[in-house]
């Protein structure tokens, strides 16, 4: 942002007149000068409305002429203006077309088009699936790919699409298709070569269906409507089947029925899509408080921007140094609209020949400042790098760098999340009685409660004391997040070593990718990089889930106690972890605790019974998962709908998890465990099971979205995170959890470039690691959000900036397989400088630089970093800074 105080003194130009017209008919146009730089005047109407009050400072005028010099004017009305830069995205709407046709003049040809009238260069990103397995990418038969394409590995093609005609903006790229093929579907994404970013169908793959609609097409819409694991759905569909028929004799889970889609014919197909591209623009505004000369107890506001389009201000005044937010009293500009008495919204005036917008109102002399944001549409709100827009009224020469507490009629001002770490394990159960008790008076009034009513709040205060017995129970004392521990002087061996969160020096590696089973060998594949792993200084390895799966991947287990997998059998997991052990590396294991597929159909024809050594019936099932008829109690948390929910209330449920986790501890050598969507069940049973199993190091997956308001991520993101923490507590601090939020403000800093966002209010870091930095795992990528997923990829090319952010900050950090190879070098320069200079997970940060394009920090005094394309270098002083790492945007330094 660019301030511009303006000196009270101010150039008066001369009138000029054009000799043709009568004074009555010349043109009025006003213009403010400053004296020591001319190109701030604003030469198109900065003064809006009608006449201003006061012409000392404002004249018309026809035309710029060069003039002689003007006496310098000896005193003004003006009180202050303000110059903002204005950062927002710009949206450009466009078309992708898709036909599928015969050609002309061959019976058995088939041309599928596919074209986007965006400006730019796009690569179209396509596979093929075939009629007996349309539920994964394929490579299509070398006929079929367009010359200048690019094999991706065994599953994709990326082929440019080029411009139909010189000079036009539409371009295309066409695949030629054999009618006998038995190629059942083309799928395919868009990438902008430019950017990189990747361009889909409302979250999904576009997909052309070659032969029509059918059950299975149906089918398939399902499972990528929902983004859950194809296969699931083949089971689910069986079920569904099966209980409509008459006959419920069992079947298997996935059916192998003779496919006749292959012949059925090929079917024209023509659709379009709409796709939003988005490009970072940069505006300008420029707020001016003057006197009136009409009244004495008025000041007038002036408002001029350059962006185009509508444009809303939304706004209010602040009376005392609080600056919270107020409703002047009337009158007020034409199209204002008061919002629940808490703030105005005013449509500004449009400038001429669309050169953006303006507007001008009257305050009151006791009004000490002005605040406000810009609304552009109903999803798009533009804001001062985070904070409102401020300008004093008064000589006040800091109104901008203070974030205002309020801002009613956008954000609730009624947002308790705690913002200075976790809330201690007692007030949470504290808090969470007192809202009982809030709603059974709620409920006082009424004749009678529902006995769902009853029912809930018993299970709730159940819970709630059952919990405060165990705290009152347990003479442990639980590390309060807020507090880091500064640890120059600590020695690993010396940090201390709890159930679930190791030493405190951990660096973990994922030791996969969603393609990692296609191979059969993942097992062998892997373990042959052990000693690189360890070499470039990983100390832990998270393998990929290790049971009998409907899916490959491993997400969807049957029989928890078979260990032959996709990635190999037990042998070759057990020989895996002994090679990872032999070279100081400990291995996590994967768990899917909260749901598991069942084997075989109930007497009414449902998928609820289970099998192996596990042989769960219906009773091991919640009872308000809606598709499996479960007969548990309800469930403690998210449902998963692909696959039943485990109740993990019942007694013989537990004790039977407790039993496998302690059997891969004592069987396979696990040293710990990723736990899968623990949103799904309540975290005390979590601490129930590692309590029982011991392991090393434990992390859970709890993600869930960020706050956003009208598209546009939120700086305050203290609710994401408390959840998390709320998780992470509940496990009675057992185990840690991924820093989702991390990962989320990553994005928007470097796709938007804000690095501003990564300071909260209390200048900490904005994630999980601001305020339980011992539990945080902080990642940039894993096998869901990238590979060949991509359900929320990082943006591209900043990859290590992410990672000079993680392996410098607290924490424990992870890196994804794929990048492991992908960044080496770089990545072995940074973890080599955590390991050298002892940065832990409870070290601390001092954040330097937190601004529009660069952030800067010093940790635990020994490193200093920053990312971003701005500036910043450590000060000078009894600390000798040497570089020890650098790349595209990132930097960073150790103290010798």
């Amino acid at each position: 942002m660019s301030i511009v105080r303006w000196k009270p003194l101010i150039h008066q130009l001369p009138l000029v007149r054009n000799p043709s017209l009568s004074l009555r008919e010349q043109p009025k146009r006003y213009i403010r000068c400053c004296p020591k730089n001319p190109s701030l005047s604003s030469l198109a109407g900065f003064v809006l409305g009608s006449k201003p009050d006061s012409d000392r400072n404002l004249r018309p005028i026809v035309e710029a002429k060069a003039a002689q010099s003007p006496p310098l004017s000896q005193e003004t009305d003006l009180i202050s203006s303000e110059q903002f830069t204005v950062n927002r995205i710009k949206k450009t709407y466009g078309k992708v077309s898709v036909k599928l046709e015969r050609r002309c003049g061959y019976e058995a040809r088939w041309m599928l088009e596919v074209s986007c009238d965006l400006v730019g260069k796009w690569i179209l990103h396509w596979g093929v699936s075939y009629c007996d397995n349309q539920t994964e990418w394929d490579q299509p038969p070398p006929e079929m790919i367009p010359p200048g394409s690019t094999v991706i590995k065994d599953y994709a093609i990326e082929s440019p699409l080029n411009a139909r005609s010189e000079g036009q903006s539409e371009s295309e790229v066409q695949i030629e298709i054999d009618g006998d093929t038995p190629i059942g579907a083309i799928n395919f994404v868009l990438k902008e070569e430019e950017t990189g970013r990747w361009y889909h169908n409302k979250g999904r793959d576009f997909r052309v269906p070659l032969r029509g609609s059918s059950e299975d097409e149906i089918t398939l819409s399902m499972k990528q409507s929902v983004s859950i694991w194809p296969e699931a759905f083949d089971q689910i569909s069986n079920m569904l089947r099966k209980h409509e028929e008459s006959d419920p004799a069992p079947a298997p889970i996935l059916e192998d029925n003779s496919d006749t889609s292959s012949k059925k014919p090929i079917i024209a197909f023509h659709e379009d899509y709409t796709v939003i591209k988005e490009e970072p623009v940069q505006n300008s505004m420029t707020v001016t408080v003057r006197k009136s000369d009409k009244s004495s107890d008025k000041n007038i506001v002036d408002v001029d921007t350059d962006i185009p389009g509508h444009v809303v201000l939304h706004w209010g005044v602040y009376m005392n140094e609080s600056k919270n937010w107020h409703v002047p009293p009337p009158p007020y500009p034409p199209a204002t609209k008061v919002l629940r008495k808490s703030a105005l919204q005013t449509l500004l005036e449009k400038k001429s020949l669309g050169l953006g917008n303006r507007g001008s109102f009257a305050l009151n002399k006791e009004v000490k400042g002005l605040v406000f944001v810009l609304k552009l549409d109903e999803y798009t709100w533009v804001n001062n790098m985070g904070k409102d827009f401020v300008v004093p009224i008064e000589n006040s020469t800091s109104g901008n760098e203070e974030k205002i507490e309020e801002k009613p009629g956008t954000v609730s001002s009624t947002d308790k999340s705690v913002d200075t770490g976790a809330a201690p394990y007692t007030e949470n159960l504290i808090s969470g009685i007192r809202n009982l008790v809030d709603d059974i008076s709620s409920h006082k009034n009424k004749a009678q409660k529902t006995n769902e009513e009853q029912d809930n709040i018993l299970h709730e205060i159940e819970k709630l004391v059952v919990e405060a017995y165990r705290i009152f129970k347990n003479s442990s004392v639980v590390e309060k997040p807020d507090k880091s521990v500064d640890d120059t002087s600590t020695t690993p061996t010396q940090l201390v070593v709890s159930s679930g969160t190791g030493n405190g020096h951990e660096i973990l590696c994922q030791g996969f990718n969603w393609e990692s089973h296609k191979s059969g060998r993942w097992y062998h594949e892997l373990g042959e990089k052990a000693k690189l792993l360890a070499e470039l200084g990983f100390s832990i390895v998270w393998l990929p889930p290790p049971t009998e799966s409907v899916s490959p991947e491993g997400y969807m287990p049957t029989d928890l106690y078979n260990l032959n997998s996709k990635y190999g059998n037990i042998e070759e997991l057990k020989d895996i972890v002994h090679k990872f052990r032999e070279v100081g590396i400990k291995v996590l294991g994967d768990v899917v605790l909260n749901h598991r597929c069942a084997t075989s159909c109930s007497e009414n024809g449902i998928w609820n019974i289970f099998g192996g050594r596990l042989n769960w019936d219906a009773r091991a099932i919640v009872a308000d998962d809606p598709h499996f008829q479960g007969k548990g109690n309800k469930s403690s948390g998210d449902n998963f709908h692909a696959a039943p929910n485990i109740d993990h209330s019942q007694e013989f449920v537990r004790t039977d998890i407790k039993e496998w986790l302690c059997y891969l501890r004592k069987e396979v050598g696990y040293d710990g465990w990723r736990l899968d969507f623990v949103r799904g069940f309540w975290g005390g049973y979590v601490k129930d099971y590692l309590e029982a199993s011991q392991p090393y190091f434990a992390v859970g997956e709890y993600w869930d979205s960020l706050s956003y308001t009208y598209g546009e991520m939120d700086y305050n993101q203290n609710a994401h995170r408390q959840r998390i923490i709320d998780w992470i507590n509940a496990t009675n601090g057992t185990a840690g959890a991924f820093d989702v939020t991390t990962k989320g403000i990553l994005h928007s800093v470097l796709e938007r470039c804000e690095y501003w966002r990564l300071s909260d209010e209390k200048a900490k870091p904005p994630g999980v690691l601001g305020w339980w930095p011992s539990r945080a795992v902080t990642f940039i990528e894993n096998h869901d959000t990238g590979s060949t997923q991509g359900h929320w990829r990082f943006p591209a090319g900043k990859e290590m900036q992410g990672y000079a952010y993680i392996l410098t900050h607290p924490g424990t950090p992870s890196v994804f397989f794929d990048h492991v190879f992908c960044f080496q070098e770089e990545i072995r320069r940074l973890i080599s400088l955590r390991l050298r200079k002892k940065i832990h997970c409870r070290s601390t940060v001092k954040i330097l630089k937190a601004e529009k394009d660069v952030y800067a920090a010093e940790i635990d005094g020994k490193v200093a970093m920053k990312i971003g394309p701005g500036f910043y270098e450590p000060e000078r002083g009894p600390k000798n800074w040497t570089v020890a790492a650098e790349g595209a945007d990132y930097k960073v330094w150790e103290a010798s």
